[in-house]
């Protein structure tokens, strides 16, 4: 059973949409609303998607300890819209209503889709309930920017429903990675020319943070070598940033003999400046500038070769065609040469996959051959690399 707790916001009307969403995937639902979200969508519209009872005391069901009952059946609570005044009761622990008592009773896994205006979201005290419910293992999904309630715009809308919905489908996987360590790097490298230039690329880490947040998820314990990503990894993730593929490289190593699964998503730069300038290059009438640019290590090549027993070594190519083969052609060589157990390929011809939501992908085996293709969000591709991964 999945126990959908709905707050008292403006965003409470989109309820209704996830609700269908999570009884079409075959679910029982029950919806647990606060008094105040009632004010926004009836308790009969809630009962008639739902086919089960509303209540939203803890009084209105005293015999049958509701609060009790529900979390102890539920496979996960989603609260959609949790507001800045249900965040800031959950967080203290108070427990004045069904939905709140629910939630303090449950060992199941909970998943807020925060919505509010955006000067409450961005309030110290807001922010500070969520870092603290982030701490505890509760799953806090983005307030995206858009049309807030009236003429205002910008942070706290609630996530679309499809996102809530996927995010609990997620939540109920098995901990199938209980017990294993992964090791996964994400970002794209920087090599510095001089103190306020570098060679780098577009790659935004969505990636290789989706994957690490999945392994978490699943059970495993994790750590993320972040190379330049500009969205946010989650705190059940421990981090070691880094900048350049040197510092990438030594941050691997010293990490690697203790995984039991590497996951090579960080777009790594190829070459460097030979050498970077202490101060910055200045122009000085000059036309044309000459850079002497050696090769970076081949950090996937390095860890390959000093891979131990049972470990699982997961590599990306990202690759564009030319003239006489395929990106997915150039992947199969590179998966042939490298000899990682997997490897995921992309075409990012025309600027494709790097720093998008989606991703579109071809996982290949030792000798190149395709295990499957994968296309959706980067946390479903996440998904099926892990699959993929424990399968080997």
């Amino acid at each position: 059973m999945i126990v959908l707790g709905v707050g008292g916001g403006i965003a409470a009307y989109k309820a209704p949409a996830l609700l269908r969403l999570l009884t079409e995937a075959g679910h029982e639902v029950r919806v647990v609303p606060t008094p105040a979200a009632l004010n926004f969508v009836g308790a009969a519209t809630f009962e008639a998607l739902s086919g089960a009872p509303v209540v939203t005391g803890v009084f209105e069901g005293a015999a049958r300890v509701d609060h009790v009952a529900l979390a102890a059946a539920a496979r996960a609570v989603v609260v959609a819209p949790a507001t800045a005044d249900l965040i800031a009761r959950h967080t203290a622990g108070m427990a004045d209503d069904l939905l709140t008592a629910t939630l303090l009773a449950t060992r199941a896994p909970v998943i807020l889709a925060p919505a509010m205006h955006t000067a409450m979201l961005e309030h110290p005290a807001t922010r500070a309930n969520l870092a603290a419910l982030r701490e505890r293992g509760v799953t806090v999904l983005d307030s995206p920017a858009g049309r807030l309630a009236g003429a205002d715009s910008g942070p706290g809308r609630m996530a679309e429903a499809a996102e809530i919905a996927a995010a609990v489908e997620r939540a109920l996987r098995p901990q199938d990675l209980v017990g294993l360590t992964v090791l996964v790097s994400a970002g794209g490298t920087r090599e510095p020319l001089d103190p306020v230039r570098f060679l780098g690329n577009t790659s935004s880490g969505k990636q290789g943070v989706a994957i690490a947040a999945a392994a978490a998820a699943r059970g495993a314990t994790v750590t993320l070598v972040a190379a330049n990503v500009q969205v946010p990894v989650p705190d059940a993730v421990r981090v070691v940033r880094v900048g350049t593929a040197v510092e990438l490289r030594t941050a691997l190593l010293e990490q690697a003999d203790e995984a039991d699964v590497i996951v090579m998503a960080a777009a790594v730069a190829d070459f460097r400046p030979a050498a970077s300038q202490p101060t910055k290059i200045k122009r000085d009438g000059q036309e044309a500038l000459t850079l002497q640019l050696i090769a970076n290590p081949d950090i996937l090549a390095g860890l390959i070769a000093r891979r131990r027993d049972g470990q699982v070594i997961v590599g990306f190519a990202a690759e564009t065609g030319d003239a006489e083969r395929s990106a997915l052609a150039h992947a199969q060589t590179k998966a042939r040469l490298k000899g990682a157990d997997l490897t995921v390929a992309n075409s990012v011809a025309g600027g494709a996959v790097f720093g998008e939501d989606s991703n579109d992908a071809v996982l290949l085996d030792r000798a190149g051959g395709i295990v499957r293709r994968v296309a959706g969000s980067k946390a479903d591709v996440a998904e099926a690399v892990l699959d993929a991964a424990l399968g080997i």
